[in-house]
């Protein structure tokens, strides 16, 4: 038989193969979600800690885009994700309010930390992020923020209000524009002060000679959210498996998920959702 005989044999075979890949990867596609979040619940690893239970529990993949919540609010909007999970609770109803989502949940919450260098040249070191801010300008002492328009970011900037000292930061005040992590890293290695959540600071591993210095104001206190962006704005929003993932994270069963992850024996965030 030649060649062009053997090719005309099978090319139904070829073609049915064909079609089945394509409706497979069709339904691999269709069992899957977008979610917009923050770095630290992604560097923090709670999503790598939570979403093989999810997955377990639904049968749905999540495609994390860890960015600022701020950010990841502009990608919602857009209609590039489905579902939220952010910390700032501002920002979060306003997005509500303004049409772009459908219920905002309380989820979990943590706390955020002023770290610096241990010998702490500016005298930060206390339980009042107010007054360590009012330290830290007036000794123009290295400062790294994200500057990122992030949930850690709004947090700041509020406590940089605060302190009367938000228009005259000192000399040392210097944005990055980048996520907790590489924040982090850069105050790391140049000595400097950085406002983190605590999430994230526990799983981070370059702290060279950074330590916590403020901790325990109940200013401090760092709320997470959830929704569903409203299929109303973009109809390809995958809303009901959106809300599949919402409800199961406020469930009892996600909220134990939670509560479960610790690092060093230590938990790092604490279910709050209401009952």
């Amino acid at each position: 038989m030649s060649q062009f005989k053997v090719y005309l044999a099978l090319k139904p075979i070829h073609q049915a193969l064909a079609a089945m890949l394509f409706v497979a990867s069709g339904a691999v596609s269709a069992q899957s979600i977008t979610m917009a979040s923050t770095t630290s619940t992604e560097q923090s690893g709670l999503f790598s800690h939570l979403l093989p239970e999810f997955k377990k529990a639904s049968g749905l993949d999540v495609k994390v885009v860890a960015l600022g919540t701020g950010q990841a609010l502009d990608t919602a909007r857009r209609g590039d994700a489905d579902v939220l999970f952010v910390h700032d609770q501002v920002a979060e109803e306003k997005f509500v309010a303004d049409g772009w989502g459908v219920k905002r949940y309380p989820v979990m919450y943590n706390d955020f930390i002023l770290v610096g260098p241990k010998a702490d040249p500016a005298g930060a070191k206390g339980k009042d992020i107010v007054e360590a801010l009012k330290k830290l300008a007036a000794g123009n002492a290295n400062f790294v923020s994200r500057g990122d328009k992030s949930g850690t970011h709004a947090a700041e900037l509020r406590y940089w209000k605060l302190s009367g000292a938000d228009a005259a930061k000192g000399s040392g005040y210097k944005e990055c524009g980048c996520g907790m992590g590489p924040a982090l890293n850069i105050a790391a290695s140049s000595g400097a002060y950085a406002l983190a959540d605590r999430g994230t600071w526990l799983n981070f591993k370059n702290r060279a000679d950074l330590a916590i210095l403020v901790e325990g104001d109940t200013r401090l206190f760092n709320q997470y959210g959830v929704m569903v962006v409203n299929p109303a704005k973009h109809a390809h929003v995958k809303a009901q498996d959106a809300q599949k993932f919402v409800d199961w994270v406020v469930s009892p069963t996600g909220q134990a998920v939670i509560a479960s992850y610790k690092i060093g024996g230590e938990q790092l965030f604490f279910p709050n959702a209401p009952k």
